[in-house]
């Protein structure tokens, strides 16, 4: 019936549990009992039975499937006919709204309820019906009767017995099956107005299903521990999804194993294996035991509510950090509120409550308390405060994250209406008391894990709902948007716990108080709730300040207020009383500046000052109370008892550190100077230097040249591979850009790249990138600059830091862009992350903003000639909604998770955050990121004695303490130092000692890099002093620099370093200084680098480690955090090994190497994956070369980390210097103890004294039989053999050597091989070690569900929110693209941000179109990645500027040269008359034909040699030249410059340019049919044509009158022919016109009509008969040819009929190649001789046009270009010559009217063409004072023909033998044009077919009337047969041969007897048929003087319908 529910007859899940959890408290030998809500809604699941299903699953069965199953289709009995269906009414028409029926008096029966149904279709108002009470359930969800009966409260019917009859009445309208639970929602009341109004909810027990417990299952064979501490702090999440993937069970899937997390008490680590079938997200592990899954029965007297099973990890024993609270802080934009103020700017939710009364904070709070509290603001107003407030912070952090989780339901509307309510305040309440429960007591509440809490509890109770909404995504759009979904575990939360269903125990405000009673009773005193006793919260907050006072909250961490009262919302808030608590969370509630302005004005008033003196007391010693620290830690959760050892003192021997150090200088032989400690970084190089006598200084190593070191190298200038590859993707979209249709970059109307680079106001990083730029190349190939000249000052600028001189610069770049229109600037952006702060929002003093008015200014947004490049390693800082870079125009470093960096062959391979993160994981060696646990004590019990000061202020002094004290320990210099150890942790003193022995290892002195990060730049200043003094006073000046990094300032080195930097780097330069840190490569030093954040500085590879100890951890931020770790990214040689045989200092020796990953799986895993860098051999080894520390043993999983760590720091107390051993050395060999005994390891024995040492066991895998290093200085046995037997322990000699232990006991020989001996060498195969703070460790190293780290699901900068709480988490399989889209879609800027303004320019995409981002780890090397792109690009655009011009010189001039002048030099135009008296010159000297057969002339001779033979394809590999393009070039369709835009019909603001096809058909006598030509005429070119009326029948072409001139028009149409380019074809005239009018026509074929119209819209277009889509180049001439003349005639009709005379027309017409880019003129009167120079075709034209007797000449041309074009020979001297001419024509075609082109012919048609017109008496001139420059095109072109055959449309190789074929002969048939094969067949074999010819050139082959290329060593002889025509003299010549070809009449059998033959002479007669080819033999008797034979009749190898060609064959008698 839809109305099930199970639940009123039995007792109740939350009566037994809650039972259950009492008694267990009286029965518990504990003080902490187990959580109810643990119990309650955080259970395990029941186990399964042998079927399958849970004891609960009967009762799941009677309230149905609706949240186990997909939702079941449900379709309502359609209503009676004429009933009423409106929303809101009854079938009867009545209405049921409750704002309708308000004010109505309601008939209601006795024993009925008015309550309020829910309709889907109307959200916004309740219908009202009246219901039986028996069937609806009391407040506390009971005693409901199944069924259902109600009556309608509109018409009045009763009865309804089913709740679906009902719900069809009322018109609910359903998609599901009606259910009561789901829809009678609220009881419904009058007020005392007597209106009726919405009451309390409706307490259903769970009308979504039963609840789902996400049980912990355990695999067969784990151990479980002893006890479960109640406390739960953070986990490592698992990665079950709740959401689509949930089985049919109604179980979310459990992926990863659950862990339990004690809470400081002594835990044993026991080892965990992964289970053996461990399901993958989507799946279910049933695999192994489940869990004790909830109370047990009365009969287990022993139970304790601890005794769940469960598995202690390492990750468990991480808390969440110390200040983890406070990221929301800066996210929700909050700011600590000023007390006072509170109580008028609190917004109630009781809209009519009256004033809260006020609080007085009482005085002396942070004095008698020693902490600040914070007052989490949460339901209701805050009462106003008044008093001491300036000691207590108010945050509204919780209730903005209240306010968040009570919208999420609004995600849901635009899916209509909808059951899904949200969290109800008693529900937050509680889940807030839950989650603070289980907060370890130095953990802080993350605001963040709260909300995912709240999410994840109001997901489950309405999962079905969501499911449903989801389930209509198409897989498309769940690929865009990613799927809503929510952590499956919680960070804060175990991963075995499950959150509740809200509506299955709804809460009643009155339930409240004792439910928070008992949730907060399971912690004891960390968590106290005030409810019960408390009216208001003015009250609570009284309380609770008197308690403070009093000391009753010592041990509480957090006070939850709540007040409740009938008829009133419930009111809450929660007061943080925990010391460390309050501390974090107020440090985190200021920004990062004002957090460093509070540090600086603590130092300054000289607040710090008694700390500083209590750390320099070493009688105090921190460590020594470390023990008793730590045993109270554990045992009493509060550090309460700190303070009291802090009285005790040591020795007196110990006494003060200064007072020490004065000693041990007064002891020395030198003289001790008094030094202050205020010493300035200067002073330190004004010392005299005082070092042992025994030791070279530096400048003496450094210029002895026996001391090299043969390893040592710099790499920073090298360009790898991978650089050159993403530089390459930057062009790509660069040029993607400007091919776009957008027209937003035009790169072809740009000749030279300049470029800024904008970077932050670090001197260093200035340097750096000047460095970077100076060594790259770049410069000179922009400006042509020699190396040696590129200067720093020149390199600087074009680099400038983003300060308040960057204005100026900027302008200046501006209005360069502006005056140099052809120049393409680039704004590169470099560390784009630093500055994003909105310039509206930033003073001009604070420096921010700075980028946001310059970037984003109009002017260079609007600049069509600047493009900005945003360099960073976090992109997600600009990756918002509002965000102005395109995802299109995003670049990613290739990831070397996708295998794409393999593909580039990389040296190197990077090692970033994430590897580091991996070798915390990987277990075979000590990981490189850990965490000191002896500094996190200290720091944290001087933060309880100083509570007013800074954190950052007491863990840098302490830290520096450390460093002090590890220096005078490690020197060897002060007596006694190994009582010093204490007084430093075993991290600090590694470090020390590896950086005074590295440099003694090397011959050079080479050392390694220490990295001090010290953010506030007064302490790091502080920092320098101390330890310079330190230095000094032990004597170590020449042994290691202490250099200051300060980004205002510059670098600053002692001389005696610079001096040993520049003979290591071979410097001569006297004056040359380090500028950068890449520059101290090797150098021995400690960096101190300070700042509020790096900006970009590039660290160099001898950076050993990476000291984070006291950066900040309250700004939990994705950048903040990532560019910290990014200081220790490194990149590291993938080729490098470990030596065979490693000598002194080696980390890991072979032959543990090849034992290592012997049994353990993820070693094994990790090698072949080759998922690390350093798997197997190369895992890096974070101990330093001279042996402080080694590896830990291999296969020690996670579990077993802390204690790993703890027991191998415990061995590591003596340094390798000290001048005698320790008597606390072991006396005799150690045994080696079985794995077992480590259970009772304590957790941190490495505050023990070193006499304790001797009975903790060493930590080796029980699997693992391999040999560890272990070091050997630190007196401890050596590492155990296979077998565990004892082995003696070292001498001290031996232990003075600096050499780690071999396998097996045996020491190392020292060896004297260079490459062993340099630590430095061996140091740049591995990354350096980083320190972290302890919590901010917990935070990177924990994961969430995804497999992500922690990190990354942080807020991603503090100018940027979440635009949603209801947002999923990053995946571990995102790409970089699909974060950006991630990014994208979820967070929005803040006001301050420079992005918040993009969002009002009206556009819903408002990316900037030349806006790039380049993204990429830190210090991969993307300066030189973005540096190679400015180079390339430079070279691109001079290369676009540029073309390949045909360079080739003149072939077959004589030698002879004629002395004879025609015209004079200067000659302007050509005389006919003198042109007549010249020699026509038969010869060709055209490059191009330099294989074809030469014209026989009289007065030449061939040379000797003649011309080489080329192949076919030889026109590629010809002779070119670049020449960059002059501005009167023609272009093809890449070329779109704003000139040509209207021009090439492209512009986007203008209508597409319509065209029109117009067919013109005219007769021609040779083809003996009308020719049917069709012109495509756009509209705007109509003017060039008449037409029979307007938009009628094509008429002519118009053409000029002779007498037209006009200075910018061009009177020659141009014709130009082309096939196959249609991108590359040269047709856009516009600049080579320079803007003239002109007419040009595109000679096309039919087939290719349309792609020429669509890449030239506005040209005219002349489209060929489809009979000559086969044709040649011979074919398109004759046409335009005899299109000219008929079209000329037309003309002149029309100008007869317009009255004007006929003969004035225009005859000439221009034949242009569709390769001529530029033209060129002869400039006489150069100084320098005769040069040539670029001109405008409109030049050259007007120039030929006005030669006043063109009219006579037939056809002009201009020269080819050549670069020795001007000398090659006395005819170029001649500014005019009769001869061949190419390319480029001016045809007459008046005077050629009877003169055709051979439309038959593919090669040699010009030079046949001239032939006939030049004996037909036609002038022939070419004007040599111009050019022609022709571009050489590959592509296309009338020369392209593949010879295929007809069977296949593959080319296949055919010989030209196989061109012909006898007829009527079985051949193979070949689908190409006959005349073609028949011109191959000629050109390839005349050397067969005329014997006699060859390189016969006195006795040529006669042609007759034609002119075919026989090739290169035949001599061809033109002779017309016309009359009149003009040959030359034949007379007494022999001719070897005879070719007649398509004779006419005119070729009689009497001309043909005028000429001699050699006997033996070849006959070649062609014809188009046999039959003619007989007629012609018969006609001219040829058969009197020439032998034939059957045999020699051939034809070419066509089939019959393509119609071949035949020849015939004969000798001359």
């Amino acid at each position: 019936m839809g109305n099930s529910y199970a639940g009123q007859l039995q007792a109740t899940r939350f009566e037994e549990v809650l039972h259950n959890s009492i008694e267990a408290s009286l029965r518990s030998n504990t003080i902490i009992p187990r959580p109810v809500f643990s119990q309650l809604y955080l259970e395990t699941e029941q186990p399964l039975a042998h079927d399958g299903r849970t004891e609960n699953d009967d009762e799941d069965d009677e309230e149905g499937s609706e949240s186990n199953s997909p939702p079941i289709p449900y379709q309502m009995k359609p209503p009676p006919e004429g009933c009423c269906t409106t929303d809101g009414f009854c079938q009867a028409g009545r209405d049921l709204r409750l704002s309708s029926l308000a004010s109505d008096s309601l008939d209601v029966a006795p024993g009925f309820m008015l309550v309020g149904i829910k309709s889907p279709s109307l959200p916004e108002t309740l219908l009202v019906c009246a219901v039986d009470r028996r069937f609806l359930p009391d407040e506390r969800g009971r005693n409901a009767l199944l069924g259902f009966s109600g009556n309608c409260m509109g018409c009045g019917e009763k009865g309804f017995r089913y709740f679906t009859e009902f719900s069809n009445h009322i018109n609910l309208k359903l998609s599901s099956q009606p259910k009561k639970q789901k829809h009678l929602r609220y009881h419904l009341y009058r007020n005392n107005q007597g209106v009726l109004i919405k009451g309390a909810t409706i307490s259903w027990r769970g009308h979504d299903g039963r609840m789902r417990h996400i049980g912990s299952i355990l695999t067969e064979g784990q151990v479980t521990t002893e006890e479960q501490p109640p406390n739960l702090a953070t986990h490592t999440p698992g990665s079950y999804t709740v959401g689509s993937h949930v089985d049919p069970a109604g179980l979310p899937q459990i992926a990863d194993l659950p862990q339990s997390l004690p809470n400081g008490n002594h835990a044993v680590p026991s080892i965990t294996q992964p289970p053996p079938n461990q399901s993958g997200p989507g799946r279910t592990s049933v695999t192994g035991i489940h869990a004790n899954a909830g109370p047990p029965k009365k009969r287990h007297k022993g139970w304790s509510p601890e005794s769940s099973a469960s598995i202690v990890s390492e990750s468990t024993l991480k808390t969440l950090p110390s200040s983890s609270a406070v990221s929301s802080a800066v996210t929700n934009g909050s700011r600590p509120e000023p007390a006072a103020l509170l109580g008028s700017s609190q917004c109630s939710s009781t809209p009519l409550s009256s004033p809260a009364p006020s609080v007085t904070v009482p005085n002396q709070l942070l004095h008698t308390c020693r902490l600040q509290p914070v007052i989490f603001k949460g339901h209701g107003p805050l009462p106003q405060l008044t008093g001491n407030v300036s000691e207590v912070l108010v945050s509204s952090l919780l209730q903005s994250c209240y306010l968040s989780s009570q919208a999420l339901p609004r995600v849901y509307q635009h899916y209509g209406p909808s059951p899904i309510q949200p969290l109800s305040t008693e529900m937050q309440i509680l889940l807030t008391i839950y989650y603070l429960v289980q907060l370890g007591p130095d953990q802080v509440p993350l605001i963040e894990d709260l909300e995912q809490i709240f999410m994840r509890s109001w997901r489950e109770s309405h999962l079905s709902e969501i499911r449903q909404y989801q389930q209509p995504q198409t897989p498309a759009t769940q690929g865009r948007h990613y799927a809503i979904e929510t952590p499956s575990t919680l960070p804060g939360l175990p991963q075995h716990l499950c959150l509740p269903h809200q509506s299955q125990q709804p809460v009643t405000s009155s339930q409240l108080p004792w439910l928070a009673q008992l949730a907060a009773s399971s912690c004891g005193e960390a968590v106290v709730v005030l409810g019960e006793h408390i009216r208001s919260l003015a009250q609570g907050l009284q309380q609770t300040f008197t308690r403070l006072m009093e000391g009753q909250l010592e041990n509480t961490n957090y006070v939850v207020l709540i007040v409740t009262a009938p008829g009133q919302e419930t009111q809450s808030c929660v007061v943080v009383t925990g010391k460390h608590q309050c501390r974090a969370l107020a440090e985190g509630m200021f920004s990062p500046s004002e957090g460093l302005k509070e540090i600086n004005h603590q130092l300054s008033t000289g607040v710090a000052q008694e700390l500083i003196h209590f750390c320099n007391s070493l009688g105090q010693g921190l460590t020594d109370c470390l023990p008793f620290c730590l045993h109270d830690h554990i045992e009493c959760s509060p550090v309460h008892s700190v303070f009291n050892v802090f009285i005790f003192r040591v020795s007196l021997s110990d006494g003060d550190m200064d007072s020490i150090l004065d000693s041990a200088t007064a002891e020395s032989s030198e003289p001790s100077p008094v030094f202050s400690s205020q010493e300035s970084p200067e002073e330190r190089n004004l010392k005299s230097t005082h070092s042992s006598k025994d030791s070279q200084s530096p400048k003496e190593r450094a210029s002895s040249p026996k001391e090299t070191c043969s390893e040592y190298s710099v790499e920073w200038r090298e360009v790898r591979p991978i650089q050159l590859a993403v530089a390459r993707k930057l062009l790509s979209h660069v040029c993607a850009i400007a091919d776009s249709s957008t027209q937003n970059l035009d790169l072809g109307s740009f000749d030279r790249v300049s470029f800024l680079i904008l970077v932050p106001p670090s001197e260093v990083t200035f340097q750096q990138t000047v460095l970077h730029l100076r060594s790259s190349g770049v410069l000179q190939d922009l400006g042509n600059l020699d190396q040696e000249s590129v200067s720093q000052r020149e390199a600087e600028h074009y680099v400038v830091k983003m300060d308040q001189s960057a204005q100026a610069r900027i302008d200046s770049l501006i209005q360069e862009a502006h005056s140099n229109t052809y120049t393409l600037y680039i704004l590169v952006h470099d560390h784009a992350h630093w500055d994003i702060s909105s310039a509206s929002y930033s003073s001009s003093d604070s420096g921010l903003g700075l980028v946001d008015q310059l970037l984003n200014s109009r002017q260079v947004r609007d600049a069509p000639n600047i493009l900005i490049l945003h360099v960073t390693s976090f992109p997600f800082t600009l990756q918002t909604q509002y965000t102005r870079i395109s995802p299109y125009n995003e670049i990613h470093w290739p990831s070397a998770f996708s295998n794409d960096v393999d593909l580039y062959h990389e040296k190197t391979r990077y090692f970033g955050v994430s590897e580091l993160l991996e070798s915390t994981r990987s277990g075979s060696s000590l990981p490189l990121m850990r965490h000191d646990s002896s500094f996190e004590s200290m720091a944290s019990a001087l933060e309880e004695r100083f509570p007013k000061l800074h954190s950052v202020v007491i863990r840098t002094t302490v830290l520096i303490q450390h460093y002090c004290v590890a220096l005078m320990a490690a020197s060897g210099r002060i007596g006694g130092s190994h009582s010093l150890h204490k007084h430093t942790s075993v991290e600090t003193l590694e470090i020390v000692q590896a950086l005074l022995t590295a440099a003694q290892q090397c011959p050079a002195h080479h050392g390694h890099m220490v990295l001090l990060r010290i953010p506030s730049l007064a302490l790091a200043a502080w920092a320098h002093r101390r330890l310079s003094r330190v230095r000094r006073q032990l004597g170590l000046e020449e042994s290691f620099e202490i250099i200051l990094g300060n980004p205002n300032q510059a670098l600053i080195i002692g001389q005696i370093f610079t001096d040993q930097i520049k003979t290591w780097l071979q410097i001569q330069d006297s004056n040359w200084i380090p500028h950068t840190y890449l520059e101290l490569e090797s150098l021995p030093c400690i960096l101190i680098l300070s700042g509020a954040e790096p900006l970009g500085e590039s660290l160099p590879r001898s950076l050993k480690y990476c000291d984070l100890r006291v950066i900040s951890c309250s700004y939990l931020h994705r950048t903040t955090l990532e560019q910290e770790l990014g200081l220790a990214a490194y990149l590291v040689r993938q080729e490098s090994q470990p030596p065979h045989n490693p000598g002194p200092g080696s980390d890991l020796l072979e032959s543990d190497a090849e034992k290592l990953s012997s049994t353990d799986n993820e070693e094994e895993e990790g090698q072949e994956n080759d998922d690390s860098p350093l798997s197997s051999s190369q895992q890096p080894q974070s101990c330093p070369d001279s042996g402080a520390l080694d590896a830990q043993s291999s296969t020690v999983p996670n579990a077993q980390k802390g204690s790993v760590d703890a027991v191998q720091s415990s061995s590591q107390s003596q340094p390798p210097f000290q001048s005698q051993l320790s008597s606390q050395s072991f006396p005799h060999p150690q045994p080696v103890p079985h794995l077992q005994t480590q259970t009772q390891v304590q957790t941190h024995p490495q505050a023990q004294p070193t006499s304790q040492l001797h009975p903790q066991p060493q930590i080796q895998s029980q699997t693992q039989p391999s040999s560890q290093t272990l070091p050997q200085p630190q007196s401890l046995s050596q590492v155990q053999a296979p077998n565990p037997q004892t082995q003696p322990l070292p001498t001290s000699q031996s232990c003075r050597q600096h050499s780690k232990s071999t396998s097996s006991g045996s020491l190392s020989p020292r060896s004297s091989s260079p490459h062993l001996s340099c630590s430095w060498a061996r140091g740049v195969s591995r990354p350096p070690s980083v320190l972290l703070p302890r919590a901010l460790y917990d935070i990177i190293t924990a994961s969430d569900s995804s497999g992500l780290p922690r990190c990354t699901s942080f807020l991603p900068h503090m100018s940027v929110a979440w635009a949603s709480s209801f947002r999923p988490l990053l995946s571990k399989m995102m790409t970089c693209t699909e974060q950006s889209l991630y990014y994208r879609q979820w967070t929005v800027p803040h006001s301050y941000h420079m992005d918040s303004s993009n969002r009002t320019e009206g556009r819903s995409d408002n990316f900037h179109p030349r806006r790039l981002l380049l993204s990429g780890p830190p210090q991969v090397g993307k300066t030189g990645a973005y540096l190679h792109f400015l180079g390339i690009l430079s070279r691109m655009l001079i290369r676009l500027m540029e073309v390949d011009i045909y360079d080739e010189e003149d072939i077959n001039y004589s030698a002879q040269a004629e002395g004879v002048q025609y015209h004079s030099l200067n000659a302007t135009w050509p005389n006919p008359d003198i042109m007549r008296t010249m020699p026509f010159d038969y010869t060709i000297h055209d490059p191009k034909y330099d294989d074809i057969s030469a014209v026989y002339s009289p007065g030449y001779r061939p040379s000797a040699e003649g011309n080489a033979v080329r192949q076919e394809d030889v026109y590629l590999r010809r002779r070119t030249s670049r020449i960059k393009l002059s501005k009167y070039a023609a272009y093809n369709t890449y070329h779109h410059c704003e000139q040509c835009h209207q021009y090439l019909g492209f512009n986007p603001r203008y209508q597409m340019y319509e065209s029109t096809l117009h067919a013109f058909t005219f007769t021609h006598l040779l083809l003996g049919e009308e020719i049917q030509l069709y012109f495509i005429i756009p509209k705007s070119k109509e003017h060039y044509f008449s037409f029979s009326q307007p938009g009628g029948q094509l008429e002519s072409m118009r053409l000029p009158l002779i007498s037209d001139w006009s200075p910018d028009s061009i009177k020659s149409p141009i014709f130009t022919p082309t096939t196959g380019r249609h991108e590359h074809g040269l047709f856009n005239l516009y600049h080579a016109m320079d803007g003239a009018s002109h007419l040009h026509i595109l000679v096309i074929k039919e087939y290719e009509m349309a792609v020429y119209k669509k890449y030239w819209p506005n040209h005219i277009m002349l489209v060929l008969p489809t009979i000559f889509n086969g044709a040649g180049i011979g074919a398109a001439h004759f046409l335009i040819k005899e299109l000219s003349y008929h079209n000329l005639e037309l003309e002149r009709s029309r100008r007869l009929e317009g009255g004007g005379p006929a003969g004035d027309v225009w005859p000439f017409v221009i034949l242009a190649d569709d390769s001529c880019v530029m033209f060129n003129a002869v400039d006489l009167d150069a100084p320098t001789g005769p040069t040539e120079h670029a001109v405008s075709l409109k030049q050259v034209l007007q120039h030929m046009e006005a030669c006043p007797d063109l009219a006579q000449f037939g056809l002009c041309g201009i020269r080819k270009w050549s670069s020795r074009g001007l000398t090659a020979g006395n005819r170029q001297r001649e500014p005019f010559s009769r001869g061949h001419l190419h390319d480029f024509l001016l045809l007459n075609v008046d005077q050629s009217q009877n003169i055709q082109y051979d439309q038959n012919r593919f090669t040699c048609h010009d030079v046949d063409y001239t032939l006939r017109l030049h004996s037909a008496g036609m002038l022939v001139c070419r004007f040599n004072s111009f050019s022609v420059m022709k571009k050489q095109i590959a592509i296309g072109g009338y020369r392209t023909f593949i010879i295929k055959t007809k069977m296949t449309d593959v080319p296949t190789s055919v010989g030209p033998s196989q061109y012909v074929c006898a007829p009527d002969s079985k051949h193979l048939f070949l689908a190409t044009p006959a005349q073609l094969l028949l011109e191959k067949y000629l050109h390839h074999t005349s050397q067969k077919l005329f014997p006699l010819s060859t390189k016969n050139y006195t006795h040529p082959v006669l042609s007759v009337d034609c002119y075919f290329n026989l090739g290169p060593e035949v001599t061809v002889c033109f002779a017309s047969s016309r009359p009149h025509s003009v040959n030359i003299s034949t007379t007494g010549m022999l001719f070897s041969g005879l070719l007649l070809c398509f004779t006419d009449s005119f070729v009689t059998a009497g001309f043909l007897k005028k000429f001699t033959f050699l006997k033996g002479a070849t006959l070649c007669v062609i014809s188009a048929d046999r039959s003619s080819l007989r007629q012609t033999v018969s006609r001219l008797e040829l058969e009197e003087e020439w032998r034939f034979r059957l045999s020699d009749e051939f034809q070419t190898a066509n089939a019959k319908e393509d119609r071949p060609l035949f020849f015939l064959t004969g000798k001359h008698i």
